[in-house]
């Protein structure tokens, strides 16, 4: 039985549990952040209040985890704020079944909100240490139907396509064409879009029978899309 304590307690410490796992804090944010505007989707608000955003941020910001705004990860990238990882994932619509391709995998907190709901997630990130420590973080966590790649997002992941969502979380200047060929029939993905060093759209786009239809959201900020050899 001691061993069994001891294995817990160590679980809790290397995992940054400990003392607090913020549920209460989870809670304010979903009811807040989410529910007072416009999420809706049980799904979503089920997976934002499950998923420990606090463990993936850097243990100096643990505390401002749930804090309604993006926090720097290092690297020269953020965390998004909790509603936009939130709208994203409810404009997406996706379902258990599904298979989601995300281009910026960062800190890996949308990836594993999105782990919460679909079949699988496949997630590429261009800043190899962020990769690999989102890779781990992930695996640590029991996230086992995610999958991390280290590379350059542009040309998405043609031997895993076609997918039914695709989540890019980096601002582009427009949507690349391998990502839309590299959608289903049906699908959605939802984008940041306009030019480099300004306020964006967030584009939510639909491909029915092969016609690609688009639609505006909300303005938005995000890192830019960056390219490997850039």
């Amino acid at each position: 039985m001691s061993r069994i304590i001891i294995t817990i307690l160590c679980f809790a410490y290397i995992t940054g549990f400990g003392q607090t796992d913020y549920t209460t804090e989870r809670k304010h944010m979903v009811k807040t952040q989410l529910k007072a505007r416009d999420i809706r989707d049980r799904a979503t608000l089920h997976a934002m209040l499950n998923v420990p955003r606090h463990l993936f941020v850097p243990k100096s910001k643990r505390s401002q985890a749930y804090r309604d705004g993006p926090l720097s990860i290092g690297d020269g990238q953020t965390i998004s704020q909790p509603y936009i990882v939130a709208l994203m994932t409810q404009e997406l619509k996706v379902k258990a079944t599904d298979r989601v391709l995300e281009i910026g995998t960062g800190s890996g907190y949308q990836a594993a909100v999105l782990a919460k709901i679909v079949d699988s997630v496949y997630t590429i990130e261009i800043v190899k240490n962020l990769a690999l420590k989102a890779k781990d973080r992930l695996k640590a966590l029991g996230y086992t139907n995610v999958t991390v790649k280290w590379g350059d997002g542009y040309h998405g992941w043609p031997i895993k396509a076609p997918f039914d969502a695709i989540i890019v979380t980096a601002g582009a200047e427009s949507i690349p064409q391998p990502l839309i060929d590299q959608l289903k029939n049906g699908g959605r993905m939802v984008i940041p879009v306009g030019p480099n060093n300004s306020v964006r759209q967030l584009v939510l786009v639909k491909k029915i029978n092969n016609k690609i239809i688009t639609k505006n959201l909300i303005p938005v900020r995000f890192v830019p899309f960056t390219r490997q050899n850039e």
